[in-house]
């Protein structure tokens, strides 16, 4: 497996906010979490790249928002925000070197926080950062692959995946309110504790279910499921409303198309 991780702007505090206050963020704090958070990937069996190309982009550490990267083909996203519509062509290069790059282009909006692969089904979140043109964009290029996309409504929430995110047997870690679970029908659900709403974003590889080390009611829950749990700080990327996907593009980097 390959990580695709950008280095935190010094201009983090300055990023996008939609459904949480502003608070200071830590910038010195910040890079050793996300540090941290590669040496973990590596723990993992992952060879992490770290790129350095959009560090004017306050958003730029959170590079999974910028493609979708399944093991046929990349595409990269039309982001919601006009702040960041720039950095997937910061990345486009880097991403070039793996896939054959398709790119979904304005107005249709597509985040890759909102999508979520679980085996050849593609979920995607209709959010405030991915319209339902985004949807039909990305479903145009996929089908030629082979995989169904469903859309799933979004509310309360930045994305998708702040509110679903698979497990390795492919059941679904949720947070109920933030979601219309009606889209989900046909997958096993596991609801996270009402305490942890934002819990719901775990990052699946290998043997191990990454996540933030604050949430320790679902760390519990997960381990009790029968998956080892491996954890790390991030509590500045949360500030920014960022959770522990948001921060790689994971794939498989020996399928070169």
């Amino acid at each position: 497996m390959l990580a695709l991780t950008h280095i935190p702007s010094a201009k983090i505090d300055k990023g996008q906010r939609t459904h949480v206050a502003r608070v200071s963020i830590d910038y010195d704090l910040a890079v050793r979490q996300h540090e941290s958070y590669c040496r973990l990937l590596r723990r993992c069996g992952v060879n992490v790249r770290t790129l350095d190309v959009n560090r004017d982009s306050p958003d730029c550490v959170f590079i999974e928002d910028t493609a979708i990267v399944l093991d046929e083909v990349a595409v990269l996203a039309s982001m919601g925000t006009e702040a960041r519509r720039g950095e997937p062509s910061g990345i486009e290069p880097d991403l070039r070197e793996y896939r054959e790059v398709h790119r979904v282009e304005w107005p249709a909006k597509l985040e890759g926080g909102d999508v979520l692969p679980v085996g050849r089904t593609l979920l995607v979140g209709l959010s405030s950062r991915t319209n339902s043109a985004g949807v039909r964009a990305l479903e145009s290029i996929v089908n030629r692959y082979g995989y169904r996309v469903v859309p799933a409504p979004v509310h309360g929430c930045l994305h998708l995946k702040t509110a679903c995110t698979a497990l390795l047997d492919n059941s679904l870690l949720v947070s109920r309110s933030w979601l219309d679970t009606e889209a989900l029908e046909g997958f096993h659900l596991i609801p996270i504790p009402e305490e942890e709403p934002w819990a719901a974003n775990v990052l699946p590889i290998g043997k191990y279910v990454c996540m933030p080390a604050e949430h320790v009611q679902t760390t519990a829950l997960i381990r009790e499921l029968g998956f080892e749990v491996a954890t790390v700080e991030l509590s500045e990327f949360a500030k920014a409303e960022g959770g522990i996907t948001c921060l790689s593009l994971l794939f498989n980097e020996s399928k070169k198309v």
